[in-house]
């Protein structure tokens, strides 16, 4: 899991099947390096979130038959980037 901070939305009106009606979001790690990710928790931009990668992160969705490689596991609500 790796804390990162969600820059915005992400819209694609062609996908393939697996992705269905998933939101995607732009996330950015400590590093600034940008990634999309799966929300299937409603994160909204600025939020910090926690999320699952690999494998994992198929299980972190309510179907686990989506492909993806990186989800939003959950909003954090208290948190300080700083320390």
């Amino acid at each position: 899991m790796e804390i990162m901070q969600v820059m915005g939305r992400l819209v694609c009106t062609q996908r393939v099947e697996g992705l269905g009606h998933m939101n995607l979001r732009i996330l950015r790690n400590n590093k600034g390096k940008q990634f999309v990710a799966v929300d299937p928790v409603g994160a909204r931009e600025g939020n910090w979130v926690f999320t699952a990668s690999g494998s994992a992160a198929r299980f972190a969705c309510p179907n686990p038959a989506t492909q993806t490689d990186l989800t939003i596991g959950g909003i954090i609500d208290f948190w300080s980037p700083d320390g």
